[in-house]
C-alpha cells in the first residue's frame, strides 16, 4: 500500500530537541512533534484505520492521535521529512495482514523418517554405555 498523509491531516509543532546542535540547540525549535488523528483522517482506507486504532503502539493514544517527536537532525526540515518518513511506516506496517497459519499434518513418511533417526541416534548412545559384567 502506497499511502502519503494529505498536509492538511498534519498537526506540526516545533520544540527545543534534547540532541546534538551545540549552542543551536537552546536557541533554536528543531525538533518537531507530528500528530496525526486517525479517526479524523480521510485518506486512511476503514480497515488500516482500525488495525490503528488497535495496533499495540505507545505512539497512539488512547483517543486514535498517532504522536511522533523527531528529533534526531539539526534541521527542521529534515526532522520533519523524518516524521513524515515514521508515520508512513507505521501505516505501512498496519496495513500488512499477515498470512492465516493452517496447521497442517506430518506426511507418513516424514513420520517414520524422524523415528529412525531417533532409534539410530538411541542405539549410538547405547553403544557408548560402559559394560558391566
Amino acid at each position: 500500500m502506497a499511502w502519503h498523509p494529505r498536509p492538511d491531516e498534519l498537526d506540526w509543532s516545533a520544540i527545543r530537541a534534547s540532541g546534538p546542535g551545540g549552542q543551536n540547540v537552546n536557541k533554536v525549535s528543531n525538533a518537531v512533534h507530528l500528530r496525526f488523528d486517525i479517526r479524523a483522517s480521510s485518506s486512511l482506507p476503514e480497515a488500516v484505520k482500525q488495525r490503528l486504532l488497535h495496533w499495540p503502539d505507545q505512539r497512539i493514544s488512547a483517543d486514535g492521535v498517532v504522536v511522533i517527536k523527531a528529533q534526531d537532525a539539526r534541521s527542521l526540515e529534515r526532522n520533519r521529512a523524518d516524521a513524515v518518513a515514521r508515520l508512513i511506516e507505521l501505516v505501512q506496517a498496519a496495513a500488512h495482514v499477515p498470512k492465516v497459519r493452517r496447521a497442517t499434518k506430518p506426511t507418513y513418511g516424514s513420520q517414520q523418517r524422524r523415528l529412525e533417526g531417533k532409534a539410530k541416534r538411541g542405539s549410538v548412545k547405547a553403544g557408548r554405555r560402559s559394560v558391566t559384567e
